[in-house]
């Protein structure tokens, strides 16, 4: 994905960025879930991820061949003298609910695909329901946890979560981890003040791919191009989670073209250097034009929707049907709002289908009730927006990537 000439991105407020406890990161994460074809395509994506300034890695046991193409590929560059100036970061995940000897296990054979001593961090896959934090805090989990730590395997802790914002902030406010994943994008910031407050508190803080599970950004749709010009969709995602604060991004490149953005974006600048900052300000990842950019798709997608606009308060639940309205409705924002129709589409038919990392109830569970309606402070018709949501997006489902 070549940077289109029209936006001219200029190098942004990069350099290495608190990540937590652990070792500092690059503004960019490269994801490796995707380039899984063959140990060379891994190898090609990470010189290419060198080359960007990327010094974070973050992979798993579930993402099928990850490790070990990924441990081939830091061993062929290691054998060129090819690294960061400062080392790799490496952050690998395990899924929660084994016991501790099996946790060891799955720990010590993780180190082996990667060949290395230790994990900058250690994360729990998935901590998307309350017996998952229940294991990581006081079950098997904070056993394990305890002795990674303790033999010094792991840097830090952290979780990945696709849960409820209360079980979020739930672990967050354990104080165990110190470094998390969570989905927060341009597109869905109702994470956002969660990450600000985890920032805050010094933990670290990764978004979880904002160009796919932000929007197949990489993909806009005519709108999207129109309402943000000259700039691309996907770098304007990028900036503002950087601009807001967010740690470090996580991008899932299959080829090494996928790293462009990351590339162009995250070049060094000193303070009060373009980008808006006044001189002797902290340097700015958006420019006044982008910003302006910003201001110009919020208002674009305000006006195709109108009065049927869901703002995303969450004043309509709960649910009596456990209906998850707010997140139907900005579904629908995106297809209506900003021709987003391919993605909207493609995460309204995983509802039903990924288990507990995605929804498990679509717009047919909604049974009228009428509970939502004096509720919301839109005075929405609630009902008849999830009827049309469902008329818009239900198609047949896509595979998931993994899992």
């Amino acid at each position: 994905m070549t940077p289109p000439a029209t936006s001219r991105p200029e190098p942004a407020a990069g350099g290495p960025r608190s990540f937590g406890a652990g070792q500092s990161v690059s503004p960019f994460t490269l994801g490796t879930m995707r380039a899984l074809a063959s140990p060379a395509q891994m190898e090609s994506v990470l010189r290419a991820a060198l080359a960007a300034g990327i010094n974070h890695l973050e992979t798993a046991p579930a993402y099928g061949p990850a490790e070990t193409f990924l441990g081939r590929a830091l061993a062929a560059l290691g054998a060129e003298g090819r690294a960061p100036a400062d080392g790799w970061r490496i952050t690998s995940k395990l899924l929660p609910g084994c016991d501790l000897e099996t946790g060891r296990r799955q720990l010590r054979a993780i180190l082996g695909r990667l060949d290395v001593p230790r994990l900058s961090t250690l994360a729990v896959h998935g901590l998307n329901r309350p017996e998952h934090l229940h294991w990581a805090t006081r079950g098997p989990g904070a056993e394990l946890l305890a002795w990674a730590q303790g033999e010094g395997l792991v840097h830090q802790v952290g979780f990945t979560s696709h849960g409820s914002n209360d079980l979020i902030e739930a672990a967050l406010a354990t104080g165990r981890f110190t470094a998390c994943s969570l989905h927060v994008h341009l597109f869905d910031q109702t994470r956002l003040a969660i990450a600000r407050a985890a920032l805050a508190g010094g933990i670290g803080v990764l978004a979880i791919s904002p160009a796919d599970k932000g929007g197949r950004l990489y993909e806009p749709p005519p709108e999207l191009l129109a309402d943000c010009a000259p700039f691309h969709p996907l770098e304007l995602a990028y900036r503002f989670l950087l601009d807001q604060g967010i740690s470090t991004l996580s991008l899932g490149a299959e080829q090494p073209g996928d790293l462009a953005w990351a590339a162009a974006i995250a070049g060094p600048r000193t303070a009060g250097e373009g980008s808006g900052s006044r001189k002797g300000e902290a340097p700015s990842w958006l420019s006044p034009a982008q910003r302006a950019a910003l201001e110009r798709l919020a208002a674009a997608g305000r006006g195709r929707l109108g009065s049927e606009r869901c703002g995303q308060c969450r004043a309509c639940l709960p649910c009596p049907n456990a209906v998850p309205i707010p997140e139907l409705l900005r579904l629908r924002n995106l297809a209506v709002g900003h021709g987003m129709q391919a993605f909207a589409e493609e995460r309204y038919n995983l509802i039903g289908r990924a288990g507990h990392w995605w929804e498990e109830l679509n717009a047919e569970a909604c049974g009228r009730c009428g509970a939502c309606l004096p509720r919301c402070p839109h005075q929405l018709p609630i009902p008849d927006l999830l009827a049309d949501t469902h008329r818009r997006l239900a198609a047949a489902p896509r595979r998931r990537l993994w899992g």
